[in-house]
């Protein structure tokens, strides 16, 4: 018998990710809810953790065998189910629905991620009145191919968090990188918290020091051993180091890493940038919203 209940943050992390590794599909990627992508929102300051008790689980016994939960934050919602589970999908909507969906502009909303490889799900959004507001390739570098090699400019420096992890200098290398501002706030405490997963690496987190000392380029890179691929988040250069090559160098850098770990193929981002180092676009992310009431 198959019975629903609320996510407990503290509790229920590590089932949920073990049961996104066990169901992994490269196929469909589940709709793109990769553990990585899962781990790495949990730590990130953004994450709107005092309403993740509204994720719902779904249990076959013991077994996990559904989610429904959000990225950051309410509004969105991704739907995953076990091999034989696509019966609950619509109970689970409408549990989305209740409990993830988000006023905006007056109106209670909800997008529901998946990729154009479910067909199950396309057609159940359909059903229910959603419409396809985006679309996204999703990329991946598979390392058969060549590695992209540049050359590091003079006077920067090519480390790892295991050299060095300047918590004041990461902050203002991803505000910067990610053209937040020239003025970082102070969230040092932020950063510190964005390396607590327990799958965070930083022996595989690549940054790219300029010759004042201060970060350039930063590189993240999780590692899932037991599907056998690298997930790249985040990845930023500080404006005034762009177009020298850095972020091309500490990808590649940071990939090396996990091909000699056993990975096979890397996720990227969407922008040109990926494609220009040999990213193949696999499917793509769609987003479907629907106005609630």
């Amino acid at each position: 018998m198959v019975t629903n209940r609320r996510y407990k943050l503290l509790a229920d992390f590590e089932k949920v990710s073990l049961f996104l590794d066990d169901n992994y599909d490269p196929e469909t990627l589940n709709s793109y809810l990769l553990q990585p992508f899962f781990e790495y929102a949990h730590t990130h300051p953004y994450f709107k953790h005092q309403s993740a008790s509204r994720f719902g689980l779904w249990e076959d016994g013991e077994k996990l065998v559904g989610i429904a939960c959000y990225e950051m934050d309410l509004g969105e919602c991704f739907l995953s189910v076990s091999e034989g589970y696509d019966h609950l999908l619509p109970d689970m909507l409408e549990y989305a629905e209740r409990e993830l969906s988000a006023i905006s502009d007056g109106k209670r909303t909800l997008c529901v991620w998946i990729t154009d490889k479910e067909d199950g799900k396309s057609q159940l959004l359909q059903r229910r009145g959603y419409r396809r507001v985006y679309s996204e390739p999703v990329t991946i570098f598979p390392y058969e191919k060549d590695f992209v090699e540049v050359d590091l400019p003079e006077g920067y420096s090519l480390i790892s968090l295991e050299d060095e992890n300047d918590l004041a200098k990461i902050h203002e290398c991803l505000w910067k990188g990610f053209d937040h501002g020239p003025d970082p706030d102070d969230d040092h405490e932020g950063r510190l918290f964005m390396q607590s997963g327990p799958n965070f690496r930083k022996d595989l987190t690549t940054i790219i020091k300029a010759p004042d000392g201060k970060y350039a380029c930063y590189a993240g890179m999780w590692l899932n051993e037991q599907n056998g691929y690298a997930y790249l988040e985040p990845l930023a250069t500080v404006p005034e180091h762009r177009g020298k090559g850095l972020a091309t160098m500490a990808l590649t850098e940071a990939m090396k890493k996990t091909k000699d770990l056993g990975a096979k193929y890397c996720f990227g981002g969407v922008m040109d940038f990926y494609k220009s180092l040999g990213f193949e676009t696999i499917c793509f992310r769609e987003k479907w919203e629907k106005v609630l009431d």
